[in-house]
């Protein structure tokens, strides 16, 4: 690879998106402004339906009026630690074990107390349950809806960015011209994909600094963990737009498969709500987008505190991701 050839493509391509001061007004100003709506929207009480993690098999609910109650999504459970940890932060309103006749909250939950007395109240005639209680400081929506929308303001950032601005230069005849010079494929498509991924990452810094200065999101992690999830999830997402500009010619059957990729991954991935209670089939679909993974690894360094050996199960995927989608796209890319 020449050094001199990558870097007069590298410093073409930022000069031409910072001259464009539609798309950096967007990629600025779109993720702040639900952010700030988010926090106005959802910072009073609200009537959101109550949430109840039930443990044990099914059969044992059957004859407890407290599981017939409307208004409580029941569900199921299977790692006890992990609930407690959404009772703690406010994630779940209330953990049951039928089975054993304990139920878990967290004493300063307005809806676990709530709860609490719906069941006491229902199952007066049958065996009482035995309580106990978690502890642990309310994570706001913004709080956990933030890294969702900081990770699909970079998908569509490197998606777009990239995907339709190489469509975009074969059809006005750019890359044919590139095409006679001494530039390699490797060359153009390193620079590329180098120049989008300082310019998504410089953005996504910028809009977290700004928006964290009056709003305050907690941090129990490493920002240089957090920093480093979202580097490898920029390189998955550039990659996976590298597929759709490889021998697409039509700028408008570009926008129409990155659309198509991402608000399928906008919508199953996590961004506005939990997947908890949602169809397994749509889980699993979700384990296939790179979002999913750059999303619940966020959260879990920001929200629990987590470190990088418990999210490596999604930087693996992450970097398997990356790897697959660079090379189908380096094998496909044609100059005209």
């Amino acid at each position: 690879m020449n050094r001199r050839r990558f870097w007069a493509v590298f410093v073409c391509r930022n000069r031409e998106f910072l001259r464009d001061r539609s798309a950096l007004t967007w990629n600025l100003l779109f993720p702040v402004s639900l952010i700030a709506g988010f926090a106005f929207a959802f910072s009073g009480s609200g009537l959101d339906l109550y949430k109840v993690g039930v443990m044990g098999d099914a059969s044992a609910w059957q004859g407890s009026a407290f599981f017939e109650t409307r208004y409580i999504q029941f569900i199921p459970v299977v790692d006890r630690s992990a609930a407690l940890t959404k009772i703690e932060r406010h994630q779940l309103d209330m953990l049951v074990d039928p089975t054993a006749r304990q139920y878990w909250i967290n004493d300063e939950a307005p809806k676990g107390y709530v709860l609490e007395r719906v069941l006491r109240g229902t199952d007066v005639a049958v065996s009482p349950f035995n309580k106990q209680t978690v502890s642990g400081r309310a994570i706001r929506y913004v709080d956990w809806v933030m890294p969702g929308v900081l990770a699909m303001n970079m998908m569509f950032g490197c998606l777009f960015g990239v995907g339709y601005v190489i469509v975009r230069y074969r059809k006005n005849g750019m890359l044919k011209r590139l095409k006679a010079t001494p530039l390699t494929p490797l060359e153009f498509l390193a620079a590329q994909v180098t120049s989008r991924l300082w310019l998504t990452l410089a953005t996504a810094v910028l809009v977290f600094i700004g928006t964290n200065q009056f709003i305050g999101f907690p941090m129990h992690g490493s920002y240089v963990d957090l920093f480093l999830v979202c580097l490898i999830g920029a390189i998955s997402l550039i990659s996976l737009g590298l597929i759709v500009a490889a021998r697409t010619t039509s700028e408008e059957l570009a926008a129409g498969l990155l659309n198509l990729l991402s608000w399928p991954m906008t919508f199953l991935s996590g961004v506005w709500f939990s997947l908890e209670g949602v169809h397994p089939f749509l889980q699993q679909c979700a384990q296939l987008a790179p979002l999913t993974h750059i999303i619940d690894a966020a959260r879990a360094i920001m929200l629990d505190g987590a470190g990088l050996g418990d999210v490596s199960g999604h930087l693996l995927a992450l970097t398997a991701m990356s790897l697959g989608f660079m090379a189908i796209g380096a094998w496909l890319f044609q100059w005209e």
